[in-house]
């Protein structure tokens, strides 16, 4: 029986590891070409290693799929254009673009360097940006000479950056901007056959092991039970010709829980007095009334106000 993805191709960023190697693996499985990009750098964004994305690749070969390497920086304008090149010249085509690749680089606000803050926001939010950039004006191209196009970006933000956790000032800001980045391309590209989603996932990562007090710390139970494996059955579908009607969405993924994480609404409203001492009154009210910000699950948390 074919699988989901047959016939499509697909770049997957920071597929080295983690999620990405996950979201690679299942889409090859589910009979999708795959261009696996990693740099294989340290978790903090620092070094080159080409091992990682090699052994994925020989991973989907060995179970009888296709699949490239790719080491281009995503957040480099040329090497992001060279990547969507490649897996025209290698498989004839491009479906498929999930953003994946990151780095941490966690300090309080009053604690970061400049370069924490420059290096996150590139690799997420440029990383976001460059690859999705070029896949869409080839999608562009191929709808302007009659082509019906069929073609899926899957963004990848974060709890921290849509709900806000503290020390992540630079991850939790590039999260967030994913999230509108995500919106905005939908409502931009929907016209030409392309959806834009977006995962918010929580799973247990080389990124995510080290907060959790190291490797040793985490049992086999929780493990399997946050495994990348879980996100990346959400990607695969949303990648897939069936999901074509969804777009401009985030999902908050954990383990066997699926949410659609609900973006910005306008909340309870009132009249501006034109005074300063009148404006504090009626925001006031306007708080009481209010929902409190979500805490790192989710839900309503009032002791963020």
């Amino acid at each position: 029986m074919a699988g989901l993805l047959e016939g499509r191709v697909a770049i997957v960023t920071g597929a080295g590891r983690g999620i990405g190697r996950e979201h690679a693996l299942m889409m090859a499985s589910e009979g999708a070409a795959v261009v696996v990009n990693d740099l294989g750098a340290d978790p903090d964004g620092r070094g080159v290693d080409p091992g990682p994305a090699g052994q994925v690749v020989a991973e989907i070969e060995a179970a009888g799929g296709h699949a490239v390497v790719n080491g281009a920086d995503v957040a480099d304008w040329e090497q992001s254009k060279a990547m969507v090149d490649q897996a025209i010249e290698e498989f004839g085509r491009l479906d498929i673009l999930v953003n994946n690749a990151g780095i941490l680089r966690d300090r309080m606000v009053f604690s970061m360097e400049e370069s924490d803050w420059d290096a996150v926001i590139a690799v997420h939010l440029k990383g976001h940006f460059c690859p999705t950039r070029h896949a869409a004006a080839h999608w562009r191209a191929r709808a302007k000479a009659g082509e019906d196009v069929d073609a899926r970006i899957i963004n990848t933000s974060s709890p921290s950056g849509i709900y806000g956790n503290v020390g992540q000032t630079n991850y939790g800001a590039a999260k967030a901007g994913i999230a509108a980045f995500t919106q905005i391309c939908a409502l931009e590209l929907g016209r030409i056959g392309v959806t834009a989603n977006c995962l918010a996932p929580a799973a247990i990562t080389r990124l995510v092991t080290p907060l959790m007090g190291g490797e040793e710390n985490v049992t086999d139970e929780v493990r399997e039970a946050m495994s990348p494996r879980w996100v990346a059955t959400v990607a695969t579908w949303l990648a897939s010709p069936a999901a074509r009607k969804v777009t401009g969405r985030v999902f908050d993924v954990r383990g066997a829980a699926i949410a659609v994480a609900e973006g910005w609404h306008k909340g309870p409203s009132g009249v501006n007095p034109g005074d300063p001492m009148g404006v504090g009154e009626v925001i006031e009210s306007l708080l009481a009334d209010a929902r409190p910000n979500a805490g790192m699950d989710g839900l309503d948390d009032p002791e963020r106000g």
